[in-house]
């Protein structure tokens, strides 16, 4: 049978009975999304974000039967990936760290497009800069909706709220950020 055809409840019904192929399917099919998640809110911090990835599927291995299988995985993972970005920044709170800046490397290129590619670049540092002062959970709520794609029900069954309260939270923090980037209207419009 072809694991990679399997729902990942099932591949996480085989994991609870130590299946390591269903392990390795869950782990690659999840794994860069995850890491996606951790570096965009844990300050682009790549060692801190493999670590964190790292725990995190170690606790899928060690103890997969803390997944209930009747329910869908994709939200409970990420509550999991939340709640240990939380554990984090109750660490972190004292030590102020700064947002760490990624390389550009699609700036190198001056061909066709380079004021986009610079505008966008200029746009996405910024949005990292704001997402910083914003406090959770309407950080990681924006994070989840707008960077992992994950659906308004799916957001609210992470964070324990209804739909209501998560698209409240998207409404307000799209308000703080616009306020705060105004300069950049002409890349949404």
């Amino acid at each position: 049978m072809m694991l990679n055809t399997l729902s990942d409840e099932q591949l996480m019904e085989r994991i609870i009975d130590r299946d390591k192929q269903a392990f390795a399917t869950l782990y690659d099919r999840y794994s860069g999304r995850l890491m996606g998640y951790f570096m965009k809110m844990l300050w682009n911090n790549r060692e801190l974000s493999e670590d964190l990835l790292q725990e995190l599927f170690l606790k899928i291995a060690r103890q997969p039967e803390l997944f209930d299988t009747s329910r869908s995985f994709k939200p409970w993972v990420y509550t999991v990936a939340n709640n240990l970005c939380k554990m984090e920044y109750r660490k972190n709170s004292t030590r102020g760290i700064k947002v760490a800046l990624d390389n550009a490397p699609e700036l190198r290129d001056s061909g066709p497009g380079i004021t986009e590619r610079i505008d966008k670049r200029a746009f996405l540092t910024k949005l990292k800069e704001v997402l910083e002062t914003i406090k959770e959970p309407h950080k990681s709520t924006f994070t989840l909706r707008y960077f992992e794609e994950l659906s308004l029900k799916e957001i609210s069954e992470i964070h324990q709220v209804s739909e209501g309260t998560v698209k409240s939270r998207l409404f307000y923090t799209l308000r703080k950020i616009a306020a705060k980037l105004p300069q950049f209207q002409h890349l949404t419009a």
